[in-house]
């Protein structure tokens, strides 16, 4: 096998489970059965390759749970961290060393694993991927195993935490920046004894199939993280959230704070310029102030005894002014379009990303009368999970901030496969979606009709990739132009919905620019 990064990347993808089987656990195994293998799987996996759970206290972990922020807050604390340098270290570039592991990803797998807030390069993912690879089948061929049959390799996110928590502990990380995946009690990330710091984000419901249909369920879960001993932050909740939070880390001996919001991090008043945009950034931004000052106390580096309520230190501020992460809230502008992109999977995270985006249509026009009759596009796909009460919320939330039922001109439905002719970019192949699905177009024409219930106004096309829609968005942008004055603004296209959509609508733009640019 050629240990190239293309490789590594089929080889990653051969690790997903298809649709069917996805479909078949489920009905035969209980949500309590799946949740409890989880640990003891992710344990032994540890050991085929050659590490205890004790070794992972090594990597200083900053462990993450939440529904809405977690990423968010987790980029956060990095980027803070990565301002400070090592105690006593007077050379250049001795600044901590910080590794930090999120998914989904965007645009590449290597995304997930980064260290200093940059990507392992191609050559590194190569590497600790076929290191823990060759380890796995090593193992399997002393225990008697075919070393390439089924059962010798975890799944594709258990594989990728495993190979997270390797090349961090070969790099020598000062801290790792852990977000769970699903949950926290039985998330494969929760196999760290012991964590400097936890931290929760925003809840809501989402995962009900692993986690429970109500917040009480999912608080309890993402409770989980909490270790003896360990400070707990945690962003303001609904009132049965956090009665729930209290008492998970009452149980586990561990202190928790709710966080206020800082003083210096309250949307309408602050000076910092977050770089993550949208005001429900500054909840993340004052969790990750709270966690990362707890974090740098216990590694003896100094800063303010009270920070939640003084004025942030010069280092903090540049981390939260220099935190990036794609996806999020994020603006680019082509000469006939001006491109709005923000994941929202869940009903929390979709209004939020609607209140944001009527925000842009605001700040982009000078009166009322002109936001209503400019020309708009949506782009908007979500395969697995309930996709037409997403559009609805998304609807509601734009009509009511607007006060126009009429928010977009045009509603583009797409798949979540990146190209016509190519389809899937590799680091973008998903194989737990119904490929009748896919290829019928059943949620796209599903949600065409939903918003023409909802919009008779708007004109809704459906497309099987991105990069249709992308093109179509273009072309309507194009003919706009034509017929607008050359100082008029681009027009306004909104990307929601999967993160898997805003991850191949970057892949495409960033790939395919406009022939007219």
């Amino acid at each position: 096998m050629t240990r190239t990064y293309e490789a590594a990347i089929a080889s990653l993808n051969s690790l997903q489970t298809n649709y069917a089987i996805v479909a078949a656990f489920k009905k035969s195994t209980t949500r309590q059965q799946i949740n409890e293998q989880s640990l003891p799987e992710t344990v032994e996996w540890l050991r085929r390759i050659g590490y205890k759970p004790s070794d992972l206290n090594r990597l200083n972990a900053i462990h993450v749970a939440g529904t809405k922020g977690k990423g968010s807050t987790s980029a956060f604390i990095s980027t803070i961290l990565s301002q400070y340098s090592r105690k006593d270290a007077d050379q250049p570039g001795s600044n901590l060393k910080i590794g930090l592991y999120t998914s989904p990803h965007l645009r590449f797998a290597r995304e997930r694993i980064k260290i200093n807030n940059a990507p392992l390069s191609e050559e590194q993912f190569a590497r600790y991927f076929f290191e823990v690879w060759d380890r796995l089948e090593h193992s399997a061929k002393l225990l008697g195993q075919d070393p390439t049959g089924p059962g010798t390799k975890p799944q594709y996110f258990r594989y990728l935490t495993v190979m997270a928590f390797h090349t961090y502990l070969s790099e020598g990380v000062d801290a790792a920046v852990i977000e769970c995946g699903i949950g926290g009690q039985y998330d494969c990330t929760n196999v760290i004894p012991q964590p400097k710091v936890t931290a929760i984000s925003s809840l809501g419901i989402d995962h009900v199939d692993l986690l429970g249909h109500t917040i009480e369920e999912i608080a309890w879960h993402k409770a989980g993280i909490f270790k003896r001993g360990v400070n707990g932050f945690a962003a303001p909740q609904p009132l049965a959230a956090e009665q729930v939070l209290a008492k998970r880390a009452e149980e586990a001996g561990a202190q928790l704070e709710i966080v206020a919001c800082h003083p210096e991090l309250r949307p309408e008043s602050s000076k910092i310029t977050l770089g993550l945009a949208g005001d429900f950034q500054y909840t993340n931004a004052s969790v990750a102030v709270a966690v990362a000052a707890d974090f740098l106390r216990q590694v003896d580096i100094d800063v303010p005894d009270n920070i939640k309520t003084e004025p942030l230190p010069a280092k903090f501020k540049t981390g939260l002014e220099e935190t990036r992460l794609g996806g999020r809230c994020e603006t680019r502008f082509e000469k006939n379009v001006s491109w709005y992109i923000d994941g929202g999977h869940t009903l929390e995270s979709i209004r939020l990303a609607g209140q944001w985006f009527a925000s842009r249509i605001q700040a982009d026009s000078s009166s009322e009368d002109v936001a209503a009759r400019k020309t708009r596009i949506l782009i908007f796909n979500q395969q697995t999970r309930n996709s037409t009460a997403l559009a609805r919320a998304l609807h509601e939330t734009l009509a009511f901030a607007l006060g126009n039922d009429s928010p977009f001109s045009h509603a583009l439905f797409c798949t979540n496969i990146t190209y016509k002719q190519a389809g899937f970019r590799p680091d973008l192949v998903s194989m737990n979606t119904n490929a009748d699905d896919l290829e019928l177009l059943r949620v796209q024409k599903s949600l065409a009709v939903e918003w023409n219930a909802i919009d008779p106004h708007a004109q809704t096309h459906v497309f099987g990739t991105i990069e249709e829609a992308v093109d179509f968005a273009r072309e309507v942008a194009g003919q706009e132009r034509k017929v607008l004055q050359k100082d008029e603004a681009p027009v306004m296209t909104f990307v929601t919905g999967s993160i898997h959509l805003v991850g191949g609508f970057l892949d495409v733009v960033e790939t395919k620019p406009p022939t007219d640019a």
